[in-house]
């Protein structure tokens, strides 16, 4: 039981674990950003749909939903932006990179 409390207090899991939280609320809110802003303004630009989740090509029976791929993309850029700059903004690549150090 020793070696386990000694692990949380190194390794942060409490701080691991606000940051899975607040990664699944960011994921949320970027993903209400891309499907209720995003999508719709890349979908008339396109000339696709209302929604560019819609939009899709037909190719004999199969049905290719490029729409909901090309949103899924845009989705995980933001994504990747945000932690990105996060992290830089947050200086937290420093702060791990001293820990480690010591």
């Amino acid at each position: 039981m020793k070696g386990f409390i000694e692990f949380v207090r190194e390794q942060g899991v409490a701080g691991l674990a606000v940051g899975f939280i607040l990664g699944g609320v960011i994921a949320k809110l970027v993903s209400s950003l891309v499907t209720d802003i995003i999508n719709p303004i890349v979908g008339v630009a396109l000339g696709a749909t209302k929604n560019l989740n819609g939009a899709y090509l037909m190719i004999g029976g199969a049905k290719l939903t490029w729409g909901h791929f090309l949103s899924t993309l845009i989705d995980s850029f933001i994504v990747l932006a945000v932690v990105y700059f996060g992290v830089k903004l947050l200086r937290i690549d420093k702060n791990w990179l001293k820990k480690k150090e010591s």
